[in-house]
C-alpha cells in the first residue's frame, strides 16, 4: 500500500472502533491548491506538497507518541490571481474561512482543541482568518507555511531563488512525486518587472495578475533541481514540524496556554 494511504495517525484510515480506543490531542490539516507551476509541474502540486510533508511528519511525531491525527487534504484554496489559466480552481477567501471555522466547529465538538494547518500554497492568505477565529473557537489553531519552515536552509541547498515552480519547489516534487515531473518540459521560469518603482522594490504590496507577471506561469528557473536537494530540504522541514507537533501534543492546555 502506497505509504500516503497508511498510517495509524491517519482519519481516512482509521475506523470508528479504532477512534474509540485512542485520544486525539492534534489535528492536522494540510491544505494546498489546485493550478499550474511552470509547465513540468503537475497541478496537484501544492497538494502533494503540503499532504506529504504533513503525512512524514505526522508519522515521526506519532511514533514520538504524539496523540495526532491528520485530516484529509483540502485540495482547493484561493486562486483569483491565476485564474487565466486553464482549469486553475478558486474558493474565494470567504468561502475558504468559512470551511476552516466549519472544521474546527467539528474538532471543537469532539474535544479535539489543537488545530494545526500545514499549508502549501502562498495565495491562501490564512493570518487574517486565525485572527477573525480567535476568541470565537476553544480550538488552539498554528499556521505553518511548510516552505518558510527551511527558510535558512535554502540559500545553502538551491542556486536559483524563485517563488513559483522554481528549483526549490521543483526539488520537492523530484523527491515526493517524482513521476510527475516532467523536466523536459520546463521553462525557464521568466517574470516581468512591475513597471511601478516601489511594486520592484517590496515596499507597495499588489495582487499580481499570474498570466501577466509570468510566461509560463513559473517565476524562478527550476532547471538546476535535483530529487538529493528536495530530499534535504524536505528531512529538514519535516523534522522541525514534528518536533513542533510533539510539543504541542505534550504542552498542557491550561488558561494560559501557549504562554
Amino acid at each position: 500500500m502506497d505509504r500516503r494511504l497508511s498510517g495509524s495517525y491517519k482519519l481516512s484510515c482509521l475506523t470508528l472502533a479504532d477512534l474509540r480506543k485512542r485520544k486525539t490531542g492534534v489535528a492536522v490539516l494540510p491544505l494546498g491548491a489546485t493550478e499550474p507551476h511552470n509547465l513540468h509541474l503537475p497541478y496537484g502540486t501544492d497538494v502533494f506538497e503540503a499532504e506529504g510533508i504533513a503525512d512524514r511528519a505526522c508519522e515521526a511525531a506519532a511514533k514520538q507518541g504524539a496523540k495526532i491525527v491528520l485530516l484529509p487534504t483540502i485540495p482547493i484554496g484561493s486562486n483569483r490571481s491565476t485564474l487565466a489559466f486553464p482549469l486553475t480552481l478558486n474558493l474565494d477567501h470567504s468561502t475558504l474561512s468559512a470551511v476552516l471555522r466549519d472544521i474546527t466547529e467539528s474538532l471543537e465538538s469532539h474535544k479535539v482543541y489543537k488545530l494545526v494547518i500545514i499549508n502549501g500554497h502562498g495565495g491562501n492568505y490564512l493570518r487574517h482568518i486565525l485572527k477573525d477565529m480567535h476568541g470565537k473557537t476553544r480550538v488552539f489553531l498554528s499556521l505553518i507555511n511548510w516552505w518558510e519552515v527551511g527558510a535558512a536552509l535554502r540559500p545553502k541547498l538551491f542556486e536559483n531563488p524563485g517563488e513559483h515552480g522554481d528549483e526549490m519547489e521543483t526539488s520537492v516534487m523530484l523527491y515526493l512525486c517524482p513521476e510527475l515531473v516532467h523536466m523536459s518540459q520546463a521553462g525557464a521560469g521568466r517574470a516581468r518587472k512591475s513597471g511601478l518603482r516601489g511594486v520592484n522594490e517590496g515596499w507597495v504590496k499588489i495582487v499580481r495578475p499570474w498570466d501577466l507577471a509570468t510566461f509560463d506561469s513559473g517565476y524562478g528557473d527550476p532547471r538546476k533541481a535535483t530529487r538529493e536537494k528536495g530530499e534535504k530540504y524536505i528531512d529538514f522541514t519535516v523534522k522541525r514540524i514534528a518536533e513542533y507537533l510533539v510539543e504541542l501534543s505534550e504542552a498542557p492546555f491550561t488558561k494560559t496556554f501557549p504562554y
